[in-house]
């Protein structure tokens, strides 16, 4: 059975004051819903990722309540940064089962207005061990650093390599009216910026937002899409949680989760035309699209600057800035890639629109480079 991707909402990102995470949540997804043509008695699925600044117990009946929908299957989920593709793909299985027909997958929160800065970093580094690295003082900004250093030396690289990817994200988001951070950087501009963990500056980091994206997955597109996005293949690995247990850097879960996603698709690595990939510090990028099979190792910097990754490359690369200049609030921000494949495939990108792609592979992460869900998206007119 087919499924389909029918439409996407997204409210803007940044700092939003006086929204929380659920008016967040129902704004994108009653966008979502317009976009798809459907009503709101139509959904008869919500599946609704996890918000720091809202740890309630039931948050996909508290979203449901306020949006008047009532869901014959609804429940939250927690992967970290990989929950928005987690639950893209739960939907997916849900529709195939025939549970349900359409079901609206969202998430947001107001992380960057609604808690400090200390507040979210202490809550994030929770990822770590609690025994051997919390104590320690370490931080996600500190565990990506460690990975940094040792690809940047294993490889023969430098930061300035790293800072490449910061600068085509803030390029892409430039364009699109909803982004975080739009103004023009550079190399030297990322080099100059604070240290935040060495080798990692400030820019090399996605930044803290307000913000929430919502999904339709159906059993049918929608009928104002004269080009159908469908879900032809997913997949997932779990190798490690914390950074003390990765027994390999160059096999964190990533080319698992994607291998299993196109067996599913009946595809490859060669057929994909545009990527979707998770970017919460450059090294995240660098080292997915490495092990995604996308580049050769040590190869992700030289790939960009030949200009593989840009709006007219051969493989655009998350084409509204990502995490690193769309913005970052929690699990929308990793849905927000999502939204974007989706948009460009169905040629609904309005005047962001690049040239017609059929194929996208998109992967997320959660924890470091703990949690992986690979998704492919096909074009089907």
């Amino acid at each position: 059975m087919q499924v389909y991707i029918a439409g996407a909402g997204n409210t803007r990102f940044g700092r939003m004051d006086g929204m929380g995470a659920v008016d967040l949540m129902a704004q994108a997804g009653q966008q979502a819903l317009d976009e798809a043509g459907v009503r709101r008695q139509d959904i008869d699925g919500v599946l609704c990722g996890y918000a720091t600044t809202l740890p309630h117990l039931m948050l996909a009946s508290l979203v449901s309540e306020r949006m008047a929908l009532r869901p014959l299957y609804a429940h939250g989920m927690q992967m970290g940064g990989a929950t928005g593709a987690g639950m893209v793909m739960l939907a997916r299985e849900l529709v195939r089962a025939g549970r349900c027909q359409r079901v609206l997958v969202l998430a947001g929160e107001n992380r960057a207005s609604g808690q400090s800065r200390d507040g979210a970093i202490q809550t994030l580094a929770q990822v770590g061990d609690a025994d051997f690295e919390v104590p320690n003082g370490a931080s996600v900004p500190a565990y990506y650093a460690l990975l940094a250093s040792r690809y940047l030396h294993e490889h023969g690289l430098s930061e300035a390599d790293l800072a490449e990817f910061a600068v085509l994200m803030r390029h892409h988001a430039a364009s699109h009216p909803d982004a975080q951070l739009t103004a023009p950087i550079t190399v030297a501009d990322v080099l100059a910026s604070k240290p935040i963990a060495s080798p990692l500056k400030l820019l090399d980091c996605c930044p803290i937002s307000d913000g929430a994206v919502a999904l339709v997955v159906s059993s049918q597109p929608s009928r104002h899409d004269g080009h159908p996005v469908a879900l032809t293949g997913a997949g997932q690995a779990h190798h490690h949680q914390h950074v003390s247990a990765i027994a390999d850097t160059l096999d964190m879960g990533a080319s698992a989760s994607a291998r299993r996603a196109f067996d599913e698709a009946g595809t490859g690595p060669a057929d994909i035309d545009y990527l979707a990939i998770y970017d919460s510090f450059t090294i995240t990028l660098a080292v997915l699209l490495e092990e995604l099979g996308v580049c050769p190792r040590g190869g992700s910097a030289q790939r960009l600057r030949d200009g593989a990754f840009g709006v007219d490359g051969a493989t655009p690369l998350n084409t509204h800035g990502g995490l690193l200049s769309f913005g970052h609030s929690g699990v929308g921000g990793g849905m927000a890639h999502i939204a974007e494949a989706y948009r460009q495939l169905a040629r609904r990108a309005g005047a962001r629109q690049i040239a017609p792609r059929r194929r996208a592979l998109l992967h997320a992460d959660g924890g470091v480079l703990s949690a992986h869900v690979s998704l492919i998206l096909e074009q089907r007119a």
